[in-house]
C-alpha cells in the first residue's frame, strides 16, 4: 500500500507538470543560411578574381602598348634573354634624380640584339668572378621623348648638363639601344656599395676621379674596388664606360648607332 501511495505520488507530480513546448527544429533554416552564406562568399571570390584577371589583362595590354617603340625597333627584352640578371628600372617608379615616373606602363628593360649578346656574356664574367653576384640594370634602352623630358628637368646649370645627359638634339645610345645603366647585386639583391647612388651629380660618380676622391677620403678602396669589378666585366664584354658616371657603358659609338639601329622615338 505504501508503494502504491509513493507510485501514485511520483504519476501526480509528473502528470501535473506542465511539458515544455517543443522546440520549433531550425536545422534546415539554419543549414540553408550557412549555404546561402557560403554561396555569396564563393561568388564574391569569383568576382573579385575576374577583376583581379581583367585588371591584369589591361595592364598587360597597357605595357605591350607602351613598349611597342622598343619591339618595333627589334630589341630584345633583357630579362626573358638573360634570366639571372636583376632589373630595377628606375625611370618607371620614383626612385629617381626627377622624383618621377617618366615610363609610366613601360616596364621592361630593352637592348639592341648584338648588345644583348655583349650583356650576356659580362654576366657570365661576372658569374666567374663572383659566383653570388648578378648584374642590376638601372635603365637600358630609352624613347627620345623620355630623354627630352630628362634633360628638361635635370637640376644642374646648364653648361653641365651634357656631363650627365645627352642633348635629345643629337640623340644619346639610350635612344638607340646601344647603352646601358648597371650595377652589381649580391646573392641577396642588395646591390654594392660603389660610393655613391645611380644617378649622382657630383665627382664622387666620376670614374676618372677616383683616385683624388680615394685620397681624400670621399670613396673607399672597398668602392673603388666595387666600380673595377663592374668595368671589368664590362670592358671584356665589348662595352665602354664614360667618365662622368661608374654606371654608364656603352655598347658602340653614336656614329655607329646611327648607321646600324633604328632610333626610338
Amino acid at each position: 500500500m505504501q508503494n502504491f501511495k509513493y507510485t501514485f505520488g511520483l504519476f501526480c507530480i509528473f502528470a501535473s507538470c506542465k511539458p515544455t513546448p517543443p522546440t520549433v527544429y531550425s536545422g534546415p533554416t539554419i543549414i540553408i543560411s550557412t549555404f546561402e552564406l557560403a554561396s555569396d562568399s564563393i561568388l564574391s571570390k569569383a568576382h573579385r578574381n575576374i577583376d583581379h584577371a581583367k585588371k591584369e589583362r589591361e595592364r598587360e595590354l597597357r605595357i605591350w602598348k607602351a613598349e611597342q617603340p622598343f619591339l618595333t625597333a627589334g630589341l630584345v627584352n633583357i630579362k626573358q634573354a638573360i634570366p639571372s640578371i636583376l632589373i630595377d628600372l628606375r625611370y618607371s617608379g620614383l626612385n629617381n634624380f626627377m622624383d618621377a615616373d617618366v615610363y609610366g606602363d613601360i616596364t621592361n628593360a630593352y637592348l639592341q640584339p648584338d648588345v644583348v649578346e655583349k650583356l650576356a656574356k659580362a654576366q657570365r664574367a661576372l658569374k666567374e668572378k663572383c659566383p653570388a653576384c648578378n648584374l642590376i640594370i638601372y635603365d637600358a634602352a630609352r624613347p627620345l621623348k623620355v630623354q627630352q623630358l630628362m634633360w628638361d628637368s635635370i637640376k644642374v646649370p646648364k653648361g653641365e648638363k651634357t656631363k650627365y645627359l645627352s642633348n635629345p638634339r643629337f640623340g644619346s645610345l639610350h635612344n638607340y639601344g646601344a647603352a646601358i645603366d648597371i650595377g652589381i647585386a649580391d646573392s641577396l639583391g642588395q646591390e654594392l656599395d660603389m660610393g655613391t647612388p645611380y644617378d649622382f651629380f657630383g665627382e664622387e660618380a666620376y670614374p676618372k676621379r677616383e683616385v683624388a676622391m680615394l685620397a681624400e677620403g670621399r670613396l673607399t678602396m672597398t668602392h673603388v674596388k666595387n666600380r673595377q669589378l663592374l668595368r671589368d666585366v664590362m670592358y671584356k664584354s665589348g662595352f665602354f664606360n664614360i667618365q662622368t658616371e661608374w654606371w654608364h657603358f656603352n655598347a658602340c659609338t653614336l656614329e655607329n648607332a646611327i648607321r646600324s639601329y633604328k632610333l626610338i622615338e
